[in-house]
């Protein structure tokens, strides 16, 4: 970790402790610009993972990444970035997570204002806890009322330098305009559209003469390698890019389908026309946050159930979004060539 230990602190300088999800820390983005608009210099603390993320984020203007382990204490590390952050002399943290872990850096930092959501052990360690909004309520305007705005949440931004862009694209030999597939959920298998129904919608991708990448975490390597299996042609970079390389690359793509996940979110932040298949989960709770995205639920009986797995084994609530119908929607929110 490094930041810096000047003892000023710049002028209107508040932290922001990111949500370690991908698709949360997008949501978060309102918040940043809204404190940025406010005159505050937004410095993000978050994992590696969501690192990138932050760093593409209007509004904020420094992150710090801190290798903490998932469901780890990690005292010391805590300790370390706490001592270094103190020198700041900052006012105010954000602290967009629930748990107490997420709290313990700003208060060991002794910043004066901790602001939060109740949570866990009714907020401790936060000098200003706010109450619960009501469950599955829409998360930009959570994040936002930290903030003690009544501005309604505006659409997720995300912008890459083109250089970037152009850097990703020449390391995977790719040309600018394909139609990216992100099939992974990190919840489990009831978010996931089925592998099959992917192949059969990047068959119907390049009969339309649309280049088709899969882009995902390493977990999702072999899921990538199905799709390219049932979809010849299909470049399979599930792993093989880090998250600002997969971040790149969703920028330079024409359009996404997605599985509700962190990359649809990105997706749609970047302004890419984007199709979230949803299944077990609500997409009133989290939709894909942009002028030109949409979303497809079936809104079966037994959905939302916001369970990990299919409770009746038939996963029906995806198996009935099909590859034509999905096809037809994404092609309906592209960008004329």
């Amino acid at each position: 970790m490094s930041v810096a230990t000047s003892a000023r602190r710049a002028p209107g300088e508040v932290l922001l402790i990111a949500p370690q999800w991908i698709g949360d820390a997008v949501m978060a983005q309102p918040l940043a610009a809204r404190l940025a608009a406010d005159g505050q210099r937004v410095l993000a603390l978050a994992l590696p993972g969501v690192a990138p993320v932050l760093r593409a984020m209007p509004g904020v203007a420094e992150v710090v990444e801190l290798a903490l382990g998932h469901g780890r204490l990690d005292l010391r590390l805590r300790l370390q970035a706490a001592a270094q952050l103190r020198a700041r002399r900052l006012p105010t943290a954000y602290v967009l997570g629930n748990n107490v872990k997420s709290r313990l850096i700003p208060w060991l930092a002794r910043i004066p204002l901790r602001v939060g959501y109740r949570g866990e052990a009714a907020g401790l360690l936060l000098t200003r806890a706010l109450r619960e909004p009501p469950a599955r309520s829409d998360m930009r305007a959570r994040y936002l009322a930290l903030a003690a705005t009544d501005t309604p949440p505006a659409a997720p931004e995300l912008h890459v330098e083109r250089v970037a862009v152009d850097a990703a694209l020449r390391r995977f030999e790719l040309a600018a305009g394909a139609i990216a597939l992100c099939p992974g959920a990190e919840y489990g298998g009831a978010k996931r559209w089925p592998l099959e129904h992917f192949a059969a919608f990047a068959r119907l991708a390049q009969r339309d003469g649309r280049a088709v990448v899969v882009l995902g975490a390493p977990r999702d390597r072999a899921a990538g390698g199905a799709i390219a299996a049932g979809a010849p042609g299909v470049r399979n970079l599930c792993g093989a890019t880090d998250m600002a390389q997969a971040i790149a690359l969703l920028a330079s793509s024409s359009g996404v389908l997605s599985n509700d996940s962190g990359l649809m979110h990105v997706a749609a932040a970047l302004g890419r026309p984007t199709l979230g298949l949803y299944g077990s989960t609500d997409p009133r709770h989290t939709p894909p946050s942009a002028r030109r995205s949409a979303t497809i639920w079936l809104q079966l009986d037994c959905s939302p159930c916001f369970a990990r797995e299919c409770p009746l084994g038939t996963l029906a609530c995806l198996q009935g979004i099909s590859p034509q119908r999905a096809w037809d929607t994404l092609r309906g929110l592209l960008e004329p060539s």
